[in-house]
């Protein structure tokens, strides 16, 4: 009886290492296609940095509907994530995945076909993306989760932030791509992500269910088949007995209502230092300012004094760092720990957007002066761009735009009128004057010795923002980047962690919501370089908060992390040996002492 037992033990671990290659590339397989969402996620927030430098022509956008256009989105997302929690419970994680695929692709067409006299279908286009990106951020890490074996499950976790990182850099460089097409360029920079949304929605009618998913639903029999294709193997009833184990013990930590939990989670002292620590991260990770590089970054590097089409390839950069710095984040964040990565990212932050600012000021302050004041036929009416001081000055008014000689802009410049319809292509003389102004559209039709630019200046400076993006996610991808993420993932005990981590995700959707609502707004408020040091002043405070209340999780047991959190007189009144040791530290499983039982 006993070589019977020895020899069916062999044959299991002969099975599972013989399926074990198989299983691998499946599991990979199926992960790739459910991270195209993250690709579409990052695609979708980054494309409108590019897209909106020629949407603003079309549509002759004003500031708060620029903002909107790209807020909507973020706002969007939020709501979703939330409606997706509740999906993903009730009709599973495949067809929530399949939903944010059509919708991702919907959103896509609306955007790319909007007239543009109506702004509002754009908009509403921008609203549909946003819900696409809300429901693939809450289901594709958790289908990725729980289909991978626990070996690699980290890894593949990790390849979604990765395949957003990706999408954003393609978003870049199909931006620059179509930068050339002033007419419909940004159609196409929208509506391409349809095309991965479909391949995705029809790939996943292949693709199983979370094993988890129909375990936690009772459907034994599809729990086995799933996870018998997922594996490549035959015999799965020893991870199926696991499964179900995992889910029995979740049962008992979700005995309460989230207002139960909410309300024991602030009663106690550890778990709410833990969730001010949380939310606190989440906050300063976007208040930092990092979704304007993401957002707005080719129309920073437009106002810095490069044309659309550079700015839009310049862009590339950031993006680039962005992707490639997220391989040091995954390396380094179990090397050097969370706490030391955090508050360097902080201090590289802070350098960056020290730069940005000081490479706005000095353009300013050197801004080619107005030297042309040009003669015109008939009458001006309203503002009588002339007799405008500086270039600066000048591409602050919305009707005016400065024109210069190569090489000469010091010496050649004059502050002329706009075409309201074609604001970045050439001057338009108020009246029916055609005079013989160097900025005509006749001379933009010949040899273009001259320069017109409505939104920016001529500067020396420009490479100082190009510098700033990039060393902004150089110091942002391996620390500010994922470590709100993955510590807010291991300081909640079990009964407390789903609320926590939600409450924190909620404040960064929030924060994000706040800065891209608000960017463009700041710029023109309190100027383009003080909205820099703006940003460069909250980082600094989020990095002192940080350094006095981080710690660091790095290597730690739960009931480690807990002991973190607790003060002295916590740890005296509370804390007894027959409590600690379990899986939540001074809490027996409910997540209660003798002393807070009735809480």
């Amino acid at each position: 009886m006993g070589e019977e037992k020895k020899d069916g033990h062999k044959m299991e671990m002969a099975d599972s290492a013989g399926g074990n290659e198989g299983s691998k590339v499946y599991v990979v397989f199926l992960t790739c296609f459910a991270t195209i969402g993250g690709l579409l996620f990052g695609y979708d927030t980054g494309i409108v940095s590019g897209a909106l430098l020629l949407i603003q022509e079309d549509f002759d956008l004003e500031t708060i509907w620029k903002e909107s256009i790209v807020s909507a989105t973020i706002g969007a997302a939020a709501l979703f994530a939330l409606i997706a929690g509740f999906l993903v419970d009730k009709l599973g994680r495949k067809p929530v995945i399949m939903i944010a695929s059509f919708v991702f692709t919907v959103g896509a067409i609306v955007m790319a076909v909007s007239p543009t006299d109506m702004k509002g279908v754009l908009l509403l286009g921008r609203l549909i993306v946003g819900a696409g990106i809300g429901f693939a951020s809450m289901s594709v890490p958790v289908y990725v989760a729980e289909a991978a074996p626990s070996h690699i499950r980290g890894a593949l976790v990790t390849l979604n932030q990765l395949f957003i990182t990706i999408g954003i850099l393609v978003s870049s460089l199909v931006a620059g791509a179509f930068s050339t097409d002033k007419e419909n360029g940004w159609r196409y920079m929208l509506g391409l992500a349809g095309i991965p949304a479909v391949i995705q929605f029809f790939g996943f009618f292949f693709l199983p269910e979370s094993p988890r998913w129909l375990v936690g639903k009772g459907s034994m029999d599809r729990a086995r088949k799933a996870l018998q294709k997922i594996r490549g193997l035959d015999n799965v009833e020893a991870e199926l007995k696991e499964i179900e184990s995992s889910l029995e013990e979740e049962r008992e930590y979700s005995q309460y209502n989230i207002c139960e939990t909410l309300s024991k989670m602030l009663t106690t002292q550890p778990v709410r230092r833990a969730l001010i620590l949380g939310c606190t991260l989440q906050l300063f990770q976007q208040l930092c300012g990092i979704n304007t590089v993401i957002y707005y970054s080719a129309s920073i590097l437009r106002m810095s004094g490069f044309p659309s089409e550079m700015a839009i390839w310049l862009a590339c950069i950031p993006n680039a760092v962005n992707f490639l710095c997220t391989f040091i984040g995954i390396y380094a964040v179990e090397k050097a720990g969370r706490r030391i990565l955090t508050l360097l990212s902080f201090v590289g932050i802070i350098i960056a957007l020290i730069i940005l600012g000081v490479g706005f000021y000095l353009a300013e302050q050197n801004s080619p002066p107005v030297s042309i004041v040009e003669a015109i036929d008939g009458n001006v009416t309203g503002m009588d761009c002339r007799f405008i001081s500086t270039c600066n000055k000048c591409t602050l008014e919305d009707k005016c735009g400065f024109c210069w000689q190569d090489n000469n802009e010091t010496k050649s410049g004059s502050c002329l009128w706009v075409d309201d319809k074609f604001k970045e292509r050439y001057a338009m003389l108020p009246g029916n004057t055609t005079g013989d102004l160097r900025c005509s559209k006749a001379d933009f039709d010949g040899p273009k010795s001259y320069h017109w630019a409505n939104d920016y200046c001529p500067t020396d400076y420009g490479w100082m923002s190009v510098l700033g993006l990039a060393l902004f996610v150089i110091a942002f991808a391996p620390g500010l980047g994922p470590n709100p993420w993955t510590i807010n993932s291991e300081i909640y005990p079990l009964w407390a962690r789903g609320t926590g981590t939600s409450l924190a995700t909620a404040v960064n959707w929030l924060a994000n919501l706040v800065v891209s609502m608000t960017f463009l707004t700041l710029l023109e408020t309190i100027t383009r370089y003080g909205t820099f040091f703006l940003f460069c002043g909250i980082s600094f405070l989020g990095m002192c908060i940080l350094f006095f209340i981080l710690p660091e999780t790095k290597d730690r047991t739960l009931e480690e992390v807990e002991e973190l959190f607790m003060s002295e007189s916590y740890k005296r009144k509370h804390k007894t040996p027959e409590k600690y040791g379990t899986s939540n530290g001074a809490y027996d499983k409910s997540g209660e002492t003798p002393e807070n039982s009735k809480l």
